[in-house]
């Protein structure tokens, strides 16, 4: 009698678990790999979601494989929510009635919106923005409204700005803290960000925050009343105060231990034999210093379900992030992170900050206070920088001066962009006299 083939079963068809599935067809040729989501059937790219809502690409150009690329790759989808987990069996309950035994389970549940428990959040019209069902209701829920009302601010709530905005809806923000994304971005930067919101004539209220939202008479948002005690009149509500990791399933499992997301070692194992989670529902018990114990990221996601395949493969491999990275756009203005880029300055660590005074671009570059002055981390916003050169100087523990002399090698696009290495240099001379950077001249091109 023939054994059956190893079988893998996948709770998710986000970036994970398709990470996941991929890399082990590649390791495992003779697996059996099936694949359970109860949003899509086909994996696609979440961060393209307020793309299509814009009309700039449709749903069908946001999924990154066709749709015979899973059967050409013996990659079975199941289009149904995984309900209750059944470890002593080695089993997963599906809500079409079926189950699914598994010689290895991965949950990459994803996360879900985070919401605060104010009053009204349950009223018509009022949502987050995370998945397909959220992008469905939004297109829905804002036919011939006049204004909506974005409490965040962060990634989510300035793209939920755009989008109204894309539609001729005034969106207001309220946003808690001083100023944007004050958890990631220093003042100056948060500054440009700003810029790009009053550019566009949307409205914001800093040190703001949601008291509770307010109904009519059929159950739908008509208002929202700050703490501020201001009542403003609206006929939708985005909540982009967040995710967390989604543990419904995991809930179900009462061996399975959890904190905010699904406890792993650094193996992406979980508590349970055989079970094993990865992206943004995963929660490491050990991060390793200055990491987050839960990273909800395309690019950590991504790097999890590799690393976790490895490990389903017989081939144990810890996961190791290596260098922070981000980046976003807000309207028009692009941003890059690498590295420790902390929002204010701390024991051992400095920056240099340069900001171009009429266009919006700046760069700043963190290092260490030490003698070495090794750069640590890059924010660049309104100019891009090669992802594989700031990594090798903050792995390489590079002086700032040696990065500074050499910045053009990490300008992305030259031939199309201006060129701001000379500026910048010159700024740090101003700033550092008795570090003066001899400025190279611009090779001039002959055709």
């Amino acid at each position: 009698m023939t054994a059956a083939p190893f079988h893998l079963v996948i709770i998710g068809n986000g970036i994970a678990g398709i990470s996941c599935a991929l890399t082990l067809r590649r390791l495992r040729p003779e697996a059996r790999i099936t694949i359970v989501s109860g949003e899509s059937l086909h994996h696609y790219a979440r961060t393209a979601l307020m793309y299509v809502y814009m009309g700039h690409l449709r749903l069908a150009d946001i999924k990154p494989y066709e749709d015979w690329f899973w059967r050409e790759n013996q990659l079975d989808l199941v289009h149904t929510t995984a309900t209750a987990l059944h470890p002593a069996g080695q089993r997963v309950s599906l809500s079409n009635g079926l189950t699914l035994s598994y010689d290895a389970l991965l949950l990459a549940t994803g996360s879900e919106s985070r919401f605060h428990d104010w009053p009204g959040q349950h009223l018509a019209g009022v949502q987050g923005f995370y998945n397909l069902s959220d992008l469905e209701a939004l297109s829905r829920d804002i036919h011939g409204i006049r204004r909506g009302v974005v409490v965040g601010g962060g990634l989510i709530g300035i793209e939920l700005a755009e989008m109204l905005h894309s539609r001729g809806i005034e969106p207001l923000l309220l946003v808690r803290d001083a100023h944007y994304w004050s958890s990631s971005l220093p003042p100056e930067e948060a500054a440009l960000v700003d810029y790009q919101i009053k550019q566009n004539q949307i409205p914001v209220r800093y040190h703001t925050e949601l008291r509770e939202i307010l109904g009519d008479a059929q159950g739908r948002v008509r208002a929202v009343r700050t703490t501020a005690g201001e009542e403003i009149a609206c006929q939708w509500v985005g909540l982009a105060t967040g995710v967390r990791p989604n543990l419904t399933l995991a809930r179900t499992a009462p061996a399975l231990e959890t904190d905010q997301g699904i406890l792993v070692d650094e193996y992406l194992k979980t508590t349970l034999p055989h079970v094993y989670a990865a992206g943004d529902c995963a929660q490491h018990r050990l991060p390793a210093a200055g990491e987050v114990p839960i990273e909800q990221l395309w690019y950590t996601g991504r790097m999890q379900g590799e690393t976790v395949a490895h490990t389903i493969a017989g081939q144990p491999a810890p996961y190791r992030r290596g260098i922070w990275f981000n980046s976003a756009k807000f309207f028009n203005l692009e941003y890059q992170t690498y590295g420790r880029a902390p929002v204010a300055p701390t024991d051992g660590l400095s920056s240099f900050y340069w900001q171009h005074p009429m266009r919006q671009v700046a760069l700043r570059i963190y290092f260490e206070t030490s003698d070495s002055q090794a750069v640590t981390g890059f924010n660049a916003l309104g100019l891009r920088l090669r992802h594989a050169v700031c990594e090798q100087w903050i792995r390489q523990r590079t002086p700032l001066t040696t990065v500074l002399a050499r910045l053009a090698e990490a300008n992305f696009d030259p031939e199309f962009f201006p060129r701001h290495e000379a500026a910048i240099v010159r700024a740090f001379n101003q700033q550092f006299p008795q570090q003066a950077i001899a400025i190279r001249p611009k090779r001039r091109l002959f055709f």
